[in-house]
């Protein structure tokens, strides 16, 4: 039976959170349908100290939903052309987050959002069905064992934390 996600599952520890979001199902209610992908790949950014974090650099207007409560939908938009997909994560006032990088169906942060027409209207939502964009679990159990880890990608720029193995995923690579 599938179950949406309480807000407070986004409240613990980044990178438990990351882990913890493998097997679940990413949903969006769009028109008159409703698509789920199962969640396969993800990245976690913590606080500011996280060079690849987003929030290095404090407060600002692209990151604000970053600081905001956890459980929201943290949209930004880079290189001129993709939105990508976050969820907050942690306690309001510290800038965590989630990248949704791949799913069974369709792999690509970039490719997610097209797939799922997901864009700026979402960033600062709460994850939940009334905002047409939540996440269920629907029982399937990833193993400790199954999930592989990595270092992010696309984070040279940030020195040692691009090394960090904060890349999550299962199901292949």
């Amino acid at each position: 039976m599938a179950k949406e996600l309480p807000l407070k599952f986004y409240s613990i520890d980044t990178l438990a959170a990351a882990k913890g979001l493998l097997g679940k199902y990413l949903v969006r209610r769009y028109r008159s349908k409703t698509i789920s992908l199962m969640i396969t790949d993800v990245e976690a950014y913590v606080g500011q100290d996280d060079k690849a974090c987003h929030a290095s650099c404090g407060k600002t207007e692209r990151n604000k939903a970053m600081f905001g409560r956890a459980g929201r939908w943290y949209v930004y938009f880079t290189y001129g052309i993709h939105w990508m997909l976050n969820i907050v994560t942690e306690s309001e006032g510290y800038p965590a987050a989630v990248l949704i990088r791949g799913t069974d169906k369709v792999w690509g942060p970039a490719r997610i959002t097209k797939f799922l027409k997901i864009d700026k209207k979402f960033n600062g939502l709460p994850a939940n069905k009334k905002s047409g964009l939540w996440i269920e679990d629907r029982g399937f159990k990833v193993k400790e064992s199954e999930i592989k880890r990595a270092p992010r990608v696309g984070v040279d720029y940030a020195g040692a934390w691009a090394k960090k193995p904060w890349r999550f995923y299962i199901l292949g690579e």
